[in-house]
């Protein structure tokens, strides 16, 4: 089983989370519903196990938690992919969710980079600020290793544009952690 864990304390918040590429039980608690939502459509989507459990500080706003779930959990899926030998290494998809069209694209290279291009039509659903979906997927890129390019098409529902990225971003880093023979690099290493 490919798995790995990170819990993460500071001032601000206090993390564990755990990622399990081939499957298992999903449990989130955040502390802010409509991340919940996304992080649990990710794991759904992606056919991931995941726990992740967070105390932050809400009382100043949700950024610190959304940020740092996505660091954390991104240093748990470095640590699930290991040397990164074994797997597909790059995944796409386009998904639509009612009127809106998100597509993601990864290479589990090692090399970080987000690329983001999404105008919501709303600034929140509940206490979730639109403008954290780039902040957790930049934390999660970053502390994963990988490229992550994100776009929305179209659409006019900011829930539903959200919950498309989330869900093609888990669709394609599922195709990308798929098994497959050997290091798929010319250089021989990731």
């Amino acid at each position: 089983m490919r798995i790995g864990k990170c819990n993460r304390k500071t001032k601000e918040t206090d993390i564990i989370t755990k990622i399990c590429l081939d499957g298992g039980e999903v449990e989130i608690s955040t502390g802010i519903g409509f991340f919940d939502h996304m992080l649990e459509a990710f794991a759904v989507h992606g056919g991931f196990g995941m726990t992740v459990k967070v105390k932050g500080d809400l009382n100043v706003d949700g950024h610190h938690t959304v940020e740092d779930t996505g660091i954390a959990l991104g240093k748990a899926l470095a640590e699930a992919l290991g040397d990164k030998g074994g797997i597909t290494r790059f995944g796409s998809f386009i998904l639509p969710m009612d009127e809106a069209l998100a597509f993601a694209a990864v290479d589990v290279s090692g090399r970080p980079f987000l690329v983001f291009d999404a105008v919501f039509s709303e600034n929140r659903m509940g206490e979730y600020d639109t403008c954290l979906t780039a902040e957790f997927f930049r934390a999660l890129a970053f502390n994963a290793g990988i490229t992550l390019h994100m776009k929305i098409e179209y659409g006019g529902n900011a829930h539903h544009m959200t919950e498309a990225l989330y869900k093609a971003a888990a669709h394609a880093i599922r195709l990308a952690v798929l098994p497959r023979e050997g290091i798929l690099s010319t250089k021989g290493t990731l």
